[in-house]
């Protein structure tokens, strides 16, 4: 794997339990690169996101990410690689009952942290890189479902991962505060980080273009981003309520 590679895919299969979800998967994703995922409910980019921070096992074909092989990984080792790529839940999954700055000390001293200095340093370097330095002290259900978004991107930046994969991070935000999103996560990859964002608001893609991978026909595949495109993948993109596997 080249050293300016973040994520290697070969020959891939991604499962769910015994069901193949994506077939013959091949990925290759440079440092620092700004990625969107597309494709409808079911298509697998749930799938192959959990694939990639080994929360689903790869046993056909060859995965490498930040360094770790994930044929070979071991249970102990997946944290470490964890650490290495910040998730961004669509739900945000803040612990209801602690403070915005509970929540970020909370994973910190999960993760091995030890100096209190260290940690109040860090909370807030993330928190004012998110525009959220003056909301530390906020319980979640105070802030807006865009603040609560920025929390969880501050939270995913906690640990400097080289990584970061946001799955559906604007689902549950207005529209314009989803711009102000990823004008964020588009700041974040300047800075050197590799971000992936899985999402069905195409117009993002249309304001703030990067390439695209779309899940298909049980496929991974480059796609063309013109507004054309776009918009007839979201004229088309029906969702199924009734699914075998719901990504």
């Amino acid at each position: 794997m080249s050293e300016t590679l973040a994520i290697q895919l070969n020959n891939a299969a991604i499962m769910q339990q015994e069901n193949l979800v994506l077939k013959d998967v091949n990925l290759s994703i440079e440092q620092g690169e700004f990625i969107y995922l597309i494709g409808k409910v079911g298509s697998g980019k749930s799938s192959l996101l959990k694939t990639i921070y080994a929360e689903l096992p790869l046993n056909e074909g060859e995965g490498v990410v930040a360094g770790f092989t994930l044929k070979k990984i071991k249970r102990k080792h997946k944290p470490l690689l964890r650490r290495k790529c910040g998730i961004v839940f669509q739900d945000f999954r803040l612990l209801s009952d602690r403070s915005v700055y509970d929540n970020l000390r909370f994973v910190l001293k999960a993760t091995g942290w030890k100096s209190k200095s260290a940690i109040e340093e860090r909370i807030q370097n993330v928190l004012t890189k998110t525009g959220m330095e003056n909301k530390g002290y906020k319980m979640p259900h105070e802030l807006s479902g865009g603040e609560q978004q920025r929390v969880v991107i501050a939270r995913a930046l906690l640990n400097s991962p080289d990584i970061i994969i946001a799955d559906e991070p604007t689902g549950n935000i207005d529209p314009e505060t989803s711009y102000l999103l990823i004008e964020l996560l588009k700041d974040i990859c300047d800075s050197g980080k590799t971000v992936i964002v899985a999402t069905h608001q195409y117009d993002l893609i249309d304001k703030y273009p990067a390439r695209v991978l779309r899940c298909d026909n049980a496929t991974v595949t480059e796609f063309e981003s013109n507004i054309n495109n776009l918009t007839n993948v979201s004229n088309n993109s029906v969702e199924a309520v009734s699914m075998e596997f719901i990504d």
